[in-house]
């Protein structure tokens, strides 16, 4: 990622020698995540991390924890999560950092903590790398949403630690993390429960939360660990992660496979992604995966005003299909298995972000198989019919890399009879797989139009109208916490319930209560 004019105000690339929130411990089989907040360790200054609290800076770090645990521990097979404060596991995320941070940035950080949550779905569904939460005390909103994304959750029955979602009564928001939406689509808990216990500030304990199914079980202080232990050996025996492999380690982020040129005049940046060498079959899919999430990430947050992304291959398409092609031969092989399960999670941050997306497919690119996911991805794809100008469809293509709507990309493109072949110009228009094919005269003047065109237009429009268009077919959880969650906290972050001088977030914890237009919008 060639990026020099500025350093970035928040820094994705940790490791677990700089955890400041977190401690890691290993016991094979079983992994432990204990969440322990340094107070005065906030991102930015100005708030306290109190109870377990968490902002950016803690979910960076469980994000760096899930993606090590995949890669660099093939021998765990379960990663309990607890917490590390008597009497409390988490009190959400930080009232003070979101109250004094600018729209967008609450924004993103909900989609970020998002993601994470859906990483350990991902752990559990497909990696046999199963979450369990053992909440030794009281989790209430974003704390109890870190517990609806592990498998099986386990409350200690103390009398008075509790489960809650209280956004909506104390906050005036909803709960940032998928909450209700988990709530009711994963741990199928009736709605009008769910209403019940989404307005209910204090929470659910006890024998209540496992009748409402909030939880799965509740046991005495004294049993927690030993209950805990039990569980999470009942889930390793299930689990399809090998004895004895040996994992990868994860370094430093390098930046040599994707690079980026920003022009903030223009508000646009070029992405370039560089196919592999001969040979590079594992090598070259971890590293430019990692390398493109960490850039994605830094635009998100550091980027605010680059509005399009353009998106370039370079390299040989006969590598990259050798590449796909051993991906599929070896696609029962743990590490092959992890890597494109990565590459699915990273294209799906691709398809989540906002910002326009343009590929442009021209000679000496290399949109094949699963680069050809990056242009299947774009909002448009420019395509310049000249000798070597080709796009490739693969395997990769065909269902190892679902969207959020569990739809492959070219069945969102409404393609569905397209053949795994290399297709030119003309071949490629015909078969739906790119936008627009230009000559070469043409070529330069066109898509400098419509990178202009989409720069002159209301960034949040076309992030409404983008994130419309990208998600045809059926809908999925993950496509409702980021559709529907997404959009209306969204517009609740921005209304003066929540945000004004007299709002909610404001005003929590002054001993003012906060005061409501009351007219229904």
């Amino acid at each position: 990622m060639a990026v020099t004019e500025r350093a970035p105000a928040v820094e994705f690339d940790t490791d677990p020698s700089r955890y400041r929130h977190w401690r890691l411990a290993i016991e094979p089989p079983v992994a432990t995540l204990v969440l322990d907040v340094d107070e005065d360790g906030g991102l930015q200054p100005g708030y306290v991390l109190k109870l377990n609290s968490y902002d950016l800076g803690v979910d960076i770090e469980l994000a760096d924890a899930v993606q090590r645990l995949r890669f660099e521990h093939p021998e765990v097979k379960v990663v309990v999560i607890t917490g590390g404060k008597e009497k409390v596991f988490c009190a959400g995320a930080n009232i003070g950092m979101l109250a004094q941070s600018p729209h967008g940035f609450k924004v993103n950080f909900c989609k970020f903590t998002n993601e994470t949550r859906l990483a350990m779905e991902d752990a559990t569904a497909n990696s046999g790398q199963t979450y369990l939460c053992a909440l030794n005390g009281t989790a209430s909103g974003g704390g109890y949403e870190l517990a609806l994304a592990c498998e099986h959750i386990v409350l200690v029955d103390d009398g008075s630690s509790a489960v809650s979602l209280p956004e909506l009564p104390l906050l005036a928001v909803l709960p940032g993390t998928g909450g209700l939406t988990r709530v009711v689509d994963k741990r199928r808990v009736r709605r009008d429960i769910a209403d019940a216990f989404a307005t209910k500030a204090e929470g659910v304990k006890g024998r209540t939360a496992v009748e409402w199914a909030l939880v799965d079980e509740t046991v005495p202080r004294s049993k927690l660990d030993e209950t805990v232990k039990q569980r999470a050996l009942e889930f390793a025996a299930r689990s399809s992660r090998p004895d004895g492999a040996e994992g990868v380690a994860l370094g430093p982020l390098e930046h040599n496979i994707v690079t980026a040129d920003i022009d903030r005049d223009e508000r646009v940046v070029t992405i370039t992604v560089d196919g592999p060498g001969d040979g590079a079959h594992t090598t070259w899919p971890l590293a430019a995966a990692r390398e493109l999430d960490g850039l994605l990430l830094h635009l998100r947050f550091n980027e605010p005003e680059i509005g399009t992304l353009v998106l370039k291959t370079r390299g040989d398409p006969a590598n990259v299909a050798a590449c796909d092609q051993y991906l599929l031969d070896n696609a029962g092989d743990w590490l092959v298995r992890e890597i494109v399960l990565l590459w699915k999670r990273t294209l799906k941050r691709l398809d989540l972000t906002s910002r326009s997306i343009i590929a442009l497919v021209e000679p000496g690119s290399c949109f094949t198989g699963t680069l050809a996911e990056l242009a299947f991805a774009a909002d448009r794809t420019c395509m310049l019919d000249e000798d070597g100008s080709t796009i490739g469809v693969t395997g990769m293509n065909f269902g190892p890399l679902p969207m959020s709507n569990g739809l492959t990309r070219l069945q969102s493109r409404n393609v569905t009879d397209v053949e795994a072949k290399t297709f030119d110009a003309q071949e490629a228009l015909e078969a739906g797989l790119v936008t627009f094919v230009y000559d070469d005269i043409d070529f330069t003047d066109e898509v400098r139009l419509a990178i202009e065109e989409r720069a002159s237009f209301s960034p949040d429009a076309l992030t409404a109208m983008e994130a419309n268009l990208r998600f045809p077919g059926p809908e999925t959880m993950e496509t409702k916490i980021f559709g529907r969650l997404s959009t209306w906290q969204n517009w609740v972050f921005s209304r003066p319930n929540a945000t004004g001088a007299d709002g909610a977030l404001p005003r929590y914890g002054t001993g003012q209560r906060a005061v409501f237009d009351k007219r229904r919008v």
